[in-house]
């Protein structure tokens, strides 16, 4: 397997996803993240699973879920708005709760970074971050991407407005 580090590998979804990405997609601690503000029902994720095999430059995205050296499913990464002529994409990632700080996210970073440089010959990458999110801050400023600029009182939450820091890294 090419998408594979020493704690870590990606993977295409499968059929038999459903059920972690029911929990994932449905965890209110990160639909800030998402940009999510209602549920997901099965049927609906269902039908998003039939469809996944669908390609990048047809959809303009790819999800592939995290996966530990047990085969335990314990997050999801996400290229989207992928722009072939331009060469970039936007890149999105979550760790479900009982396995973030093992070490998956930065190696399921990097993994999806030599797919995006090698295979799909993207010149750059760029994502949104909360301001407050500090571990995903941290994660992407030791990843090598570089902050180039905050959106003020971009999100709004229930405790009121949020910035977010806007990262690029370009790959080639």
């Amino acid at each position: 397997m090419f998408l594979r580090s020493e704690k870590t590998y990606l993977r295409a979804l499968e059929p038999t996803d459903l059920d972690f990405l029911y929990t994932l997609e449905n965890d209110t601690s990160v639909w800030h993240v998402g940009n999510s503000l209602t549920p997901y029902s099965r049927f609906v994720l269902q039908a998003y699973l039939e469809n996944a095999t669908l390609d990048i430059y047809t959809v303009k995205q790819l999800r592939l879920v995290i996966c530990n050296q047990e085969d335990q499913a314990t997050g999801a990464i996400d290229l989207f708005d992928f722009d072939p002529l331009h060469r970039r994409a936007g890149l999105g990632i979550v760790v479900a709760a009982p396995h973030r700080g093992k070490g998956h996210a930065p190696e399921a970073l990097q993994l999806l970074l030599d797919y995006c440089q090698s295979t799909l010959l993207l010149h750059q990458v760029y994502c949104t971050v909360t301001a407050t999110n500090l571990a995903s801050i941290n994660l992407f400023q030791k990843a090598g991407f570089e902050r180039v600029g905050i959106r003020k009182d971009w999100l709004q939450t229930p405790t009121g407005w949020q910035d977010v820091v806007e990262f690029q890294k370009v790959l080639s």
